[in-house]
């Protein structure tokens, strides 16, 4: 490929990722895209850099490719500075959720409250790893379903374990498809490496398998770890839960329908309760009635056909009940929403009308991290921007963590002196 072919094919994906194609059959190439050029900026700015550097060096001086060139490198460079603010952000979100204090009330319990960039990381973004973290893998929690009963579990390799808060992770990928070890591993290897057990659970996968199987398999998963839990060093009592996307909407469901038995057959009577959730760009309004055209056309085009199997202008009612934006109570846990600005998926405007009802009638804190040219499924990988959001993520569920500790510990003592 030509130098000039190079410029045209960086310059069409730093303009999209700048500003997204538009259009319903545009958002899955316009996310990919988008998604690889902004939280692989710094690369791309690099490789672009020396190629142009090679090109005048050996003697080219087209001043249209150049221009190409210099227009890509402006873009990649503030799509990296756009990175950075993500830091600013997601710490907004948290002192409007949890007080301006917060940060002060972590540091006096936690001496490894991290907030730089892991520049270590950045450099080699796929290198999913961390020497402190052990993993246990394919550990059945649904012995019926194969490999989709499956989950593995992160947890801290040179400590002994026992009594760990608990983050379950459910990954993304349209609810049919995906797998466990495909999403949230930056976060699971933060946590665990902070002292956290992370779980990580495959499940069953439209359209053989309709909705609501897969909150039923999120939920069967959460009673095994309140069954099963503590011969891995969990204590099954705080119990948070995460996703992105798919994973996202059923991390909020999840958390939004505690013990409800018509999604627990077999196991009515099991804690299936979260203390925490923290979806990312997740999907809210299965039902459309935000009335936005993007959420239209999802549950027409694609949730209907594929995901439940049914038609929403006869069947509502289906739709209605898989809508988080339609479950939120007061009994409601804590929640850290966080969604991108540029999500060409699931547009942003679902994320703002969740937070809204939530915080209307919810009794727990609600933080919201909407971030400016942020695309879907930028914490798949290490980046400047996912870096900044899993450190969130972190103070976010220590605080709640620790709040929910002091908690137990002012009724143990009201039982006692009562």
């Amino acid at each position: 490929m030509s130098y000039l072919r190079r410029q045209v094919v960086t310059a069409a994906l730093t303009a999209n990722a700048v500003r997204p194609v538009p259009g319903y059959w545009a958002g899955v190439p316009a996310m990919v895209g988008g998604w690889l050029t902004s939280e692989l900026a710094p690369h791309l700015l690099t490789v672009t850099v020396a190629d142009t550097v090679r090109e005048l060096v050996r003697g080219g001086r087209n001043r249209a490719t150049l221009g190409l060139a210099g227009a890509s490198t402006v873009g990649l460079a503030s799509m990296i500075l756009e990175s950075q603010r993500a830091k600013s952000y997601v710490d907004e979100a948290l002192v409007d959720a949890l007080g301006p204090d917060y940060r002060d009330r972590l540091t006096e319990k936690h001496t490894d409250i991290d907030l730089s960039t892991p520049l270590g990381q950045l450099a080699l973004p796929f290198r999913l790893h961390d020497d402190e973290v052990e993993i246990v893998r394919d550990v059945v929690y649904d012995p019926s379903h194969g490999k989709r009963g499956l989950l593995d579990i992160y947890r801290p390799l040179q400590r002994a374990t026992h009594g760990a808060p608990v983050l379950v992770q459910v990954h993304g990928g349209g609810w049919s498809m995906g797998s466990k070890d495909a999403q949230g591993i930056p976060l699971m290897l933060h946590m665990a490496a902070r002292g956290w057990v992370c779980v990580a659970i495959n499940y069953r996968l439209a359209p053989r398998d309709r909705f609501p199987a897969q909150l039923v398999d999120v939920k069967r998963a959460i009673a095994w770890v309140r069954e099963q839990g503590p011969s891995y060093g969990m204590d099954p009592a705080f119990v948070a839960i995460t996703g992105g996307s798919a994973g996202g909407h059923l991390a909020a469901l999840a958390a939004l329908t505690p013990d409800d038995p018509e999604y627990q057959p077999g196991f009515e009577d099991a804690d299936t309760s979260v203390q925490a959730a923290v979806p990312h760009y997740g999907v809210y309004d299965f039902a459309g009635v935000t009335g936005r055209r993007r959420a239209e056309q999802l549950r027409d085009r694609f949730f209907g056909p594929r995901v439940l199997g049914k038609d929403p202008r006869t069947e509502r009612g289906p739709f209605e009940k898989a809508s988080p934006l339609l479950r939120v109570g007061p009994g409601a846990p804590a929640f850290f929403v966080i969604h991108g600005a540029h999500d060409s998926l699931v547009e942003v405007d679902q994320a703002r009308a969740f937070v809204q009802a939530l915080r209307e009638v919810s009794h727990e804190p609600v933080a919201y991290a909407e971030l400016p040219g942020t695309h879907h499924a930028f914490d798949v990988f290490p980046s400047i921007r996912s870096a900044h959001v899993v450190r969130g993520v972190d103070r976010f569920l220590r605080f709640t963590y620790d709040a929910w500790l002091d908690a137990r510990s002012d009724r143990s003592r009201e039982q006692k002196t009562g």
